[in-house]
């Protein structure tokens, strides 16, 4: 992996999973898509002036995404991520995961482990609430293109729009794994780490990973109800990983 220093390399560094992906035929282009997206629009904000402090952020995204991109990379080289990505990446080699599934498991890893850890290094020094705004900003930008993505698998998959509508179980899967309950999650970790002296750090993070890797059972194993419905919507999903990767980046 080339070096990320700047949100124009992470955008490029992730169109390259991407492309990889499509040709890999592998289910891993999806959150890769859906986390461009998301880059470009805090790329966006940060050029209109939308965030409090435009470079903090910046800093703030390209921490955040090295924690992704390095996991995803170490993972190629079959070495040790961390448990919680390890759950993430290892759903790509099954077959019945939905595309939401795939989705909401690298969102679990990513906000719930890695950006609590990214705000507390881009904070450190300073008082961590003087990011409260932003950081709470920069998750409004990820709600909305879940919402977003949601809304445009259901159309493209007639089967999932049908079963959202009236399935109560699939839904009170997905307010399982709201933004919100992931953003509280995330800040508190952050400021956790930020008055936490620097030996107990590693520590920390450990804890918190192994209970971030065992919240994906709720996406991995949802129950059995559930697991049959998604089974459903799976044997729904038209096209190849290539085709949903595109469907994604529309």
């Amino acid at each position: 992996m080339k070096p990320v220093h700047t949100i124009d390399d992470v955008i490029i560094t992730l169109g390259n999973i991407i492309l990889e992906s499509k040709t890999n035929n592998n289910p891993l282009g999806y959150f890769a898509t859906l986390y461009r997206k998301v880059t470009i629009k805090v790329k966006e904000g940060i050029d209109n002036d939308f965030f409090d402090d435009g470079p903090r952020m910046e800093k703030l995204d390209v921490i955040f995404a090295n924690r992704y991109l390095d996991a995803y990379f170490t993972f190629q080289e079959n070495k040790t991520v961390t448990k919680s990505w390890e759950k993430a990446f290892n759903l790509s080699n099954k077959y019945w995961p939905i595309v939401l599934q795939h989705l909401l498991i690298g969102i679990n890893a990513h906000i719930n482990l890695d950006l609590g850890i990214a705000a507390a290094e881009v904070a450190k020094g300073e008082d961590i609430e003087n990011l409260k705004g932003d950081f709470d900003k920069i998750n409004e930008v990820l709600s909305s293109l879940v919402k977003e993505v949601e809304n445009d698998l259901a159309e493209i998959w007639p089967t999932l729009k049908k079963i959202l509508k009236w399935t109560r179980n699939v839904d009170d899967f997905l307010v399982d794994f709201s933004m919100k309950l992931a953003r509280d999650g995330a800040w508190e970790f952050a400021k956790e780490l930020s008055s936490s002296p620097g030996n107990m750090i590693t520590e920390l993070i450990r804890e918190r990973d192994v209970k971030v890797a065992e919240k994906a059972r709720i996406v991995i194993k949802p129950g059995f109800i559930v697991q049959i419905v998604l089974m459903i919507v799976r044997l729904g999903e038209r096209g190849t990983i290539k085709d949903k990767i595109n469907d994604l980046n529309e």
